[in-house]
């Protein structure tokens, strides 16, 4: 029997800062499922459920799941979006990327692009 994922919240960035984000966590403490929109707007991390309630870094935005949650699966939950970085299903799989870990990769993304003379 497949084990049950916990319902996640859903922050969104820009491409470019989200690209650069999903670098340094796969470089340091792991990052869980990533969403893409498949115009190339934006970058979509799945975060614990509840994230939204806290949620103020400028420049993203976080969805509140509702008590539904974003489902981890083989296809996204999120019409109109792929995996990025999809769900592993192995052992030691990270389910959701940690609040305080991604807004901390997400600020130094900010920098890293403002440095290369990016937006």
């Amino acid at each position: 029997m497949p084990q049950a994922t916990p319902p996640c919240d859903l922050v969104t960035v820009p491409t470019q800062q989200g690209l650069e984000a999903v670098d340094i966590l796969r470089l340091r403490t792991g990052v869980g499922p990533v969403l893409h929109d498949d115009a190339g707007d934006g970058i979509g991390f799945l975060v614990p459920q509840g994230t939204a309630d806290g949620w103020d870094l400028p420049g993203s935005s976080c969805t509140r799941s509702n008590g539904r949650g974003f489902s981890i699966g083989a296809e996204p939950s999120v019409a109109g979006s792929g995996w990025l970085v999809p769900p592993d299903s192995g052992p030691g799989r990270i389910t959701a990327t940690d609040p305080a870990v991604l807004r901390a990769a997400l600020g130094e993304a900010a920098r890293t692009i403002r440095l290369a003379g990016g937006v």
